[in-house]
């Protein structure tokens, strides 16, 4: 399937500068006009890249099979793996710990499929009519910068981000589920004046810049400045 060269894009967000300077930013260029051909069919369009998506980012599982020495089965037991992107977080957080490192070439690859995974979502919310791709920026500006390990993060900090992160985890389930309520009125109004209202788009991808600080905090563990309760 091609990328979809795309509606024009108009203006783009605006930066996220504000007081805090958080070190996490996510940006995404507004399209004055969408397709409503592929808006209508986007649960469909978006099948082909979503399992590629999925295959990185599900965990293994395994089947274990007991037997006796009758040949009779005695217990079958389901493993699951954490995925890559539990695994990268675990590895992370034992290497700050206990070596104060953080391997540039993996975080690279985390931000990376962050990115990547973050297109799927905006094209998913019709934010963007443009496929996403699975290496090129496109319209999403999505960035942290890479710590230094030794001066930028505290060793034990890794063991209670999770933690400290949970006010964040509370509100932005209702964020989540106001976002979807608003992708729902935007589909409507897609379909019927060709145009994302520019407020609604603003609220969605603030919500996406939220949570993605979150998990530039959390679980990227990127930084220890602590995320705002904010949208832009």
């Amino acid at each position: 399937m091609t990328e979809n060269s795309d509606p024009t894009a108009g203006s783009t967000t605006q930066p996220d500068t504000g007081a805090s300077g958080y070190p996490a930013t996510l940006e995404l260029d507004y399209q004055d006009k969408l397709s409503r051909v592929t808006t209508i069919f986007r649960l469909i369009l978006v099948i082909p890249i979503a399992i590629i998506l999925g295959i990185l980012t599900s965990g293994s599982e395994s089947i274990i099979t007991t037997v006796d020495q009758d040949g009779q089965i005695i217990s079958t037991t389901t493993n699951a793996g954490a995925g890559i992107a539990g695994s990268l977080f675990f590895v992370t957080l034992l290497l700050i710990l206990f070596r104060k490192k953080y391997p540039k070439w993996w975080f690279d690859f985390y931000l990376a499929l962050s990115r990547f995974a973050t297109r799927v979502i905006v094209y998913v919310l019709l934010l963007t009519d443009k496929y996403p791709s699975t290496d090129e920026e496109q319209n999403l500006h999505l960035d942290v910068p890479y710590p230094d390990a030794q001066t930028d993060l505290k060793r034990g900090m890794p063991l209670v981000k999770w933690f400290l992160a949970i006010p964040h985890y509370f509100i932005l389930f209702f964020l989540f589920i106001a976002a979807f309520v608003v992708t729902v009125i935007g589909w409507f109004a897609i379909v019927f004046v060709g145009r994302y209202p520019r407020g609604l788009f603003d609220f969605v991808v603030g919500v996406l810049r939220w949570s993605w600080r979150v998990q530039a905090y959390a679980f990227l563990l990127a930084t220890d400045k602590y995320p705002p309760f904010r949208l832009n």
